[in-house]
């Protein structure tokens, strides 16, 4: 009678072991393949944060539904010991398993590094350091790295040529040096051979193109009159003339907010004052637009010399190819200046 007594009790251990396993092994199915992110998160991970840190964080924002499944995980994929930077798109109701590959394997998503309208090297830095890694004082001093400069064929003035403005996609992580390397290449991809060879036809290095365009792209605001304004240039840089650029007035003077030129302002002793100086400026202007300089490559063929600013503050331009009409094109915009009250 006691074979069969303990028999059974050896059976209900077993029993409860079993179903102790399976609950165990339920749970942790659970733990692997359930959803765990609650909402669509953007989760940035700095090269000194540590596994404790980053748990605090998802505990914090309240990212996820279950910590304790993100911990055992965690632990048993060895990303405890692998934390690894970045910047992750966490998608709603993704699963325990599929986060930690996720940040195990470090594939971090990129961002679209945007700049545009950007006139100073204070304001790239700026607006690119708000979507990488690198701080705007990094990306700042890439502009004045002569060594680095200067081993990529530019000079301090025109290396800014080389930060074409558009939309890269890049990762968070990336360096300031990192995002200088990539700038780099992709001014070599937008400098292709037709590129390349109407800049020759033009007789204008590369770097002159982009300087002409920067002027160009401050002179006017309307796309359909950029390759008038840059064929214009075009024709004074052919016949030595001063190029006479309002804009690159502004630029010297450092004075952007100036809606009319006088002549204390064309007195301004700088490379830059096209009034004082023959030629293209050392440098570009602003960061013109791949439009921009399209439109010089592309230049409008015609003999105008001068231009003025309509009368009507449309934004656009009465053009002149004699200095007798272009002065009675000054004299209207004049009038509408002064009736307006604008002395300055």
């Amino acid at each position: 009678m006691t074979f069969p007594r303990v028999g059974k009790y050896i059976i209900i251990i077993f029993a409860l072991a079993f179903i102790l396993t399976g609950a165990r092994a339920y749970q942790l199915y659970h733990y692997i393949f359930d959803a765990n992110v609650l909402s669509d998160y953007v989760l940035l991970i700095d090269k000194n944060t540590s596994y404790d840190a980053l748990v605090a964080k998802l505990e914090k924002d309240q990212v996820l539904s279950n910590i304790k499944a993100f911990n055992w995980v965690s632990k048993k994929k060895d990303y405890k010991e692998n934390v690894r930077p970045g910047r992750y798109e966490l998608k709603a109701n993704l699963n325990t398993n599929a986060l930690v590959n996720k940040l195990r394997s470090g594939a971090q998503d990129p961002v679209d590094v945007v700049f545009n309208n950007v006139r100073l090297k204070e304001e790239l830095a700026g607006k690119v350091s708000k979507y990488i890694w690198a701080d705007s004082l990094s990306v700042l001093n890439l502009f004045s790295d002569k060594q680095h400069i200067d081993s990529l064929g530019f000079t301090i003035e025109t290396y800014r040529t080389m930060f074409i403005p558009n939309t890269y996609e890049m990762y968070w992580t990336t360096s300031a040096d990192e995002f200088a390397r990539r700038m780099h290449r992709e001014y070599n991809r937008f400098w292709n051979e037709e590129r390349k060879q109407k800049a020759v036809d033009m007789n204008l290095s590369l770097s002159e193109v982009s300087i002409l365009a920067s002027i160009v792209q401050q002179e006017t605001i309307k796309d359909d009159e950029l390759s008038r304004v840059a064929g214009l240039y075009v024709n004074r840089l052919k016949k030595g003339m001063f190029l006479q650029a309002d804009p690159t007035v502004k630029y010297a003077v450092g004075d952007f907010s100036i809606k009319r030129v006088l002549n204390k302002h064309l007195k301004t002793d700088s490379p830059y004052n096209t009034y004082k100086y023959a030629g293209l400026p050392p440098g570009p202007i602003c960061f013109p637009s791949i439009k921009t300089i399209d439109a010089v490559l592309n230049y409008e063929h015609h003999n105008y010399l001068y231009m003025c600013a309509k009368e009507d503050f449309s934004g656009r331009h009465s053009f002149a190819a004699t200095l007798a009409q272009h002065n009675r094109n000054a004299a209207r915009y004049r009038d509408a200046l002064n009736k307006n009250g604008i002395f300055k």
